[in-house]
């Protein structure tokens, strides 16, 4: 099975995609037991962070457990998590 992106923590609302994934790839995250089944709305570069739980406007952004920072709008599963859409948890 070839592996597109990874998620750190079964608490984690991200996954870090391991290669190029162009939008509307379907791309499968393993959490735990549970595989999560996801079309990308958006194209997602290697290394860059993918929502795999919807995260509302002001709630947490989670990555290996912890929270990283706080979503500055909706963000939907399939949609790219990164500088657009979140406000750093840690200082400027």
């Amino acid at each position: 099975m070839v592996r597109d992106a990874v998620l750190m923590d079964e608490k984690d609302n991200v996954a870090t995609a391991i290669r190029h994934l162009p939008s509307n790839t379907k791309v499968s995250v393993q959490n735990g037991h549970e595989t999560i089944q996801i079309t990308l709305t958006q194209t997602i570069p290697f290394g860059h962070k993918l929502c795999v739980k919807r995260i509302p406007s002001g709630g947490d952004v989670v990555k290996y457990g912890e929270a990283i920072g706080t979503a500055t709008t909706d963000i939907n599963p399939g949609e790219h998590v990164h500088i657009h859409n979140v406000r750093s948890g840690r200082g400027r």
